[in-house]
């Protein structure tokens, strides 16, 4: 056995290989290296690390059945709480969530929570593992606005409960966030998220594509037509932000929403697909975020130079680690503290750069971090010919503006109860990014979970 105070490493792709491919860039453990990873676990008898996880995985419970090679019992432990095993294993931030709280990681490295949950994941998947489904159905029907993290998981558990359980989803595949917005480097569709989803459809789960709720069908129409007693929004975000800059309207400037819809849902990155993607010779990225890391490093994928232009520093970066240090291996050009003035554009209508001003670091700001000052006339010009903005997304009012009752708050997201996920509308209840605005995705799947307690609870009184 290696060092007990250091995580077993996890093979991946070398990074000049894996930057021309979109490959798995993360091989994952194999039997012998999850065993001896999960053998570094001190079992607590107060495990934080179940504090840390949105969805209140047993994990000690699941870790120590890995330690034994007792897989199928690990995965059983796993599904009590979660549908989507190897999806959260390989994208949350386990670093400030269960991982942060590990005791082991106080005096030597955490226990690699997530490669042990995406290890549990794919051997299921391998063995044709599946979990529990409901006892008995109670005949009760639920309607289910989304297929991402958050809709997923509220469905799943309202179906293991019994309810007959109908997700709508607007686009031609189910996953949401999961196929449109991840990458398949990062997240592989056809052999993680499809079979995950196909899981939760074998516990009863209809799901219905190509459904636009507030256009197709709205909120009332499932209520009082179609007999839903109770309804979830788990829509997302997907309308996204710009900076109001001159020249962000040029040919050549994507929200990365567009960006990674087109490579990631649509695969335009493959030389075989349908759908366009500009495949440019120098791409600025302007974001810190994991949305921004993956459009960069699609980018780079596609014969791009391609830079993260950020207005802190290092340091305050909000994406993860582990996928900043992969950019950094792979290529990409980090411009921090630097902010965009003006998207420069040529006698056609294209970008040819983007016009930035180096910033310094002054106070915290509401965000306790501190705020990004202008150094006057320090501006310098990156030459570029494509700009993807990856500043956020806010909630699309779509939902709202076609259903009476459903109030929001300033930045567009759903006001709800927070103990019972009920918005301000009675029968309709809502979670994840439709409500706090785009955020992770297990924190999504926590807000999905809340939201099927709060279904059971509000039913089984109208009972």
């Amino acid at each position: 056995m290696g060092d007990p105070m250091k995580k077993v490493p996890v093979r991946e792709q070398d990074p000049k290989v894996r930057a021309t491919n979109f490959e798995e860039v993360c091989l994952g453990y194999d039997a012998e290296e999850a065993v001896a990873e999960a053998s570094r676990c001190l079992t607590c008898k107060k495990p934080l690390c179940v504090e840390g996880c949105p969805v209140n995985i047993n994990i000690p419970g699941f870790i120590s059945y890995v330690k034994s090679g007792e897989f199928e019992k690990a995965y059983a432990v796993i599904s009590e709480s979660s549908s989507l095993p190897s999806v959260c294993g390989r994208v949350c931030p386990q670093e400030r969530q269960c991982e942060g709280k590990c005791i082991r990681g106080i005096k030597g490295e955490s226990i690699a929570i997530g490669k042990l949950e995406r290890f549990v994941g794919d051997t299921a998947r391998a063995e044709g593992w599946k979990p529990t489904t409901a006892v008995e159905q109670n005949g009760r029907k639920v309607a289910v606005i989304g297929s991402g993290p958050a809709g997923l998981t509220c469905a799943g558990d309202l179906a293991k409960l019994g309810y007959s359980v109908t997700i709508f989803e607007a686009l031609h595949k189910p996953g949401g966030v999961l196929v449109y917005g991840i990458p398949e480097f990062r997240l592989p569709k056809d052999g993680v998220v499809i079979p995950e989803i196909e899981n939760i459809k074998k516990l009863g789960v209809e799901i219905e594509t190509n459904v636009i709720v507030g256009k197709s069908v709205t909120i009332d129409q499932l209520i009082n037509d179609e007999g839903f007693e109770a309804v979830f929004v788990g829509s997302g975000a997907g309308l996204p932000k710009f900076m109001g800059i001159p020249g962000e309207q040029a040919n050549g400037v994507y929200s990365a929403n567009e960006y990674l819809t087109r490579s990631n849902l649509m695969k335009a990155f493959a030389e075989d697909s349908d759908t366009p993607i500009m495949r440019a010779k120098c791409v600025a990225v302007v974001g810190g975020g994991n949305v921004a890391m993956d459009a960069a490093r699609t980018a780079l994928r596609l014969g791009a130079e391609t830079h993260i232009v950020y207005r802190r520093s290092e340091a305050e970066l909000p994406a993860r680690a582990e996928e900043v240090h992969h950019a950094k291996e792979e290529g990409i050009v980090f411009d921090l503290l630097c902010n965009p003035e003006e998207i420069l554009v040529d006698e056609n209508g294209w970008v040819k750069g983007i016009r930035c001003i180096r910033m310094e670091l002054g106070e915290p700001d509401a965000s306790g971090r501190r705020s990004p000052v202008e150094i006057p006339g320090s501006q310098f010009v990156i030459d570029a010919d494509m700009v993807i903005m990856a500043l956020g997304t806010s909630p699309n009012p779509l939902l709202t503006s076609t259903t009476k009752g459903l109030d929001v708050n300033r930045r567009g997201g759903l006001i709800i109860n927070e103990e019972s996920c009920m918005t301000t509308r009675d029968g309709v209840f809502a979670g994840g990014d439709a409500v706090t605005g785009a955020a992770t995705v297990i924190l999504a799947m926590g807000a999905g979970k809340a939201a099927a307690k709060g279904i059971d609870e509000y039913l089984r009184a109208k009972a």
